[in-house]
């Protein structure tokens, strides 16, 4: 896919810090201008973002577009994702909807798919995503070891293969989940093969593991040996006894593995006194763990054993920015047995996150939308390329906003994307939104 060339007007950079308008062009895929507007910029031959000229019928335009004061950003990323068992709640129900009956059916059924009903249901959730605005994602796999290798590398050929068709469009990471505990040399041996074959990093669960410090041992040992970051599901339940984000910290310090460590979910923290969190939390900070809340599965999820009062399973994300703990919010699953809604869209997840967290501040809307932009793109090693800043990749989410706090309380009806300085998706709606171009 080739990268093109773009010409825009009027655009806010909300992850600036600032509210001025911005003109940017983009060459050969990357941003070559980035420059503040002291004023209004008029141009006889642009064309409104809203209009059908915007973008061509090949996703390509010279032409100049006029955002109109709408909101940019360089694409969301969505670092926690299952695209593997996405869209897959047809097949797999869940009666009980619980995280246990999930990962039962799932292994159940598992077996049924064929490699390519899995890659399609990983492309047709990119691409969903994509819409959306989001051009980087990264995805847990699920292996299923005891089925089988035919079985579980299914699913490695499938996302492989969903990874090098969405080239262009979203940037795939694929993270195995792996599990130390019956075999761990025939599970570092699969790792070494896995990161051969073209994975990102390796992940796992070490909670449900009847050993989790073992299984965590065994994980750093083999991640350091082959040099890859490390994301882990990590003490995804009410217990608050479950506490395996210590040993985490620890071996993250023991291996000098600082900013190569994710924790995802994190939701006994929710559940112990603050007296026994904050500790917990303060270990992470100074291991540099990053965190990552994924509010809608945990909503729904968690709980379920609960009399009364229930609890809600959504980490302490106000404590952990407060601690200096990279946050990011993500979608996790989309439309399966863990979770029966979502679209990818990241947009929702930090009005969610904004609601789970009870973040309502002043300042809240600017700590949401960097949840799901520089945060994830941070944490998945993406620092070099991302941004709308010269030399980075020409990636581009338009939004029907002229803030965050405006995308977070009437939403976006139409988003625009581009990818490499060319347009990739248009979503046109309706909108009712009155942008306003004046500066502040």
């Amino acid at each position: 896919m080739r990268a093109g060339r773009l010409h825009i007007i009027n655009a806010r950079l909300p992850l600036n810090g600032d509210n001025r308008l911005y003109e940017l062009i983009a060459e050969d895929g990357v941003w070559r201008t980035v420059d503040a507007s002291a004023e209004r910029v008029i141009l006889d031959d642009a064309v409104s973002i809203a209009s059908k000229e915007a973008i061509g019928a090949d996703g390509f335009t010279a032409a100049t577009v006029d955002l109109e004061g709408r909101i940019a950003v360089p694409g969301f990323a969505d670092m926690h994702m299952h695209l593997d068992k996405a869209l897959s709640l047809p097949q797999v129900g869940n009666a009980s909807g619980t995280l246990l009956e999930a990962i039962s059916n799932y292994g159940q059924h598992v077996a049924r798919f064929s490699k390519e009903e899995i890659r399609e249901r990983i492309i047709r959730t990119a691409m969903m995503g994509l819409r959306q605005g989001t051009v980087h994602m990264r995805t847990h796999l699920d292996m299923h070891a005891w089925l089988g290798r035919d079985i579980m590398f299914r699913t490695v050929e499938a996302a492989l293969e969903a990874k090098e068709a969405l080239k262009g469009l979203v940037r795939l990471q694929l993270f195995p989940m792996l599990s130390f505990g019956q075999s761990p040399r025939e599970t570092a041996e699969l790792a070494e093969e896995l990161i051969g074959l073209g994975m990102d990093g390796i992940g796992g669960c070490p909670h449900l593991n009847p050993d989790p410090d073992a299984d965590i041992r065994h994980l750093f040992d083999t991640a350091a040996r082959l040099d890859v970051p490390i994301d882990l599901h990590v003490d995804e339940r009410d217990d608050p006894n479950v506490r395996t984000v210590i040993p985490i910290a620890r071996m993250t310090r023991e291996h000098g593995y600082e900013g190569r460590v994710t924790a995802g979910h994190l939701c006994s923290l929710s559940s112990m006194p603050s007296s026994e969190a904050w500790p917990i939390i303060e270990e992470m900070a100074l291991a540099k763990l990053g965190a990552v809340t994924l509010p809608a599965a945990n909503l729904y999820l968690q709980g379920r054993a609960d009399d009364g009062p229930i609890r809600r399973g959504v980490t302490r994300v106000k404590e952990l920015l407060q601690a200096g703990v990279a946050t990011a919010a993500a979608s996790d699953n989309i439309r399966d047995p863990f979770h029966p809604f979502g679209k990818g869209d990241l947009a929702q997840i930090a009005l969610l996150t904004a609601y789970a967290a009870q973040m309502g501040s002043a300042d809240d809307p600017d700590v949401l939308l960097r949840m799901i932009t520089e945060t994830p793109a941070t944490l998945m090693g993406l620092t070099a390329s991302y941004g709308i800043r010269e030399g980075c990749s020409a990636d581009l989410a338009v939004l029907d906003a002229g803030n965050a706090e405006q995308l977070l309380i009437e939403g976006s009806p139409s988003r625009w994307v581009a990818v490499q300085g060319r347009w990739v998706s248009a979503m046109v709606q309706e909108s009712r939104l009155a942008i306003d171009m004046k500066q502040e």
